[in-house]
């Protein structure tokens, strides 16, 4: 499935929300996001850029697909993104 090509860090945090993922702080331009489960903790880091690098946010979505333990593909028909 193709990425977004138009989305922002502020506007990937706000998706990431509805799975669970909270703002846990902020260093400069970069915000950390953790989810919490029975598990343990996921963390991830996302630059507070206007349009994220495709790279960068293939990078980031294979991370929170990892941790959902789905692909990226999955995670990219959820109505979240």
């Amino acid at each position: 499935m193709r990425l977004p090509r138009d989305i922002s860090g502020e506007d990937l945090a706000r998706r990431l929300g509805n799975l669970g993922y909270v703002a846990t702080r902020q260093a400069g331009s970069h915000m950390r996001l953790t989810r919490t489960t029975k598990l343990g903790q996921h963390h991830v880091t996302i630059p507070r850029h206007h349009a994220l690098r495709l790279g960068t946010l293939a990078a980031i979505l294979d991370d929170v697909a990892g941790a959902l333990k789905i692909t990226r593909d999955e995670l990219l028909q959820r109505p979240f993104i």
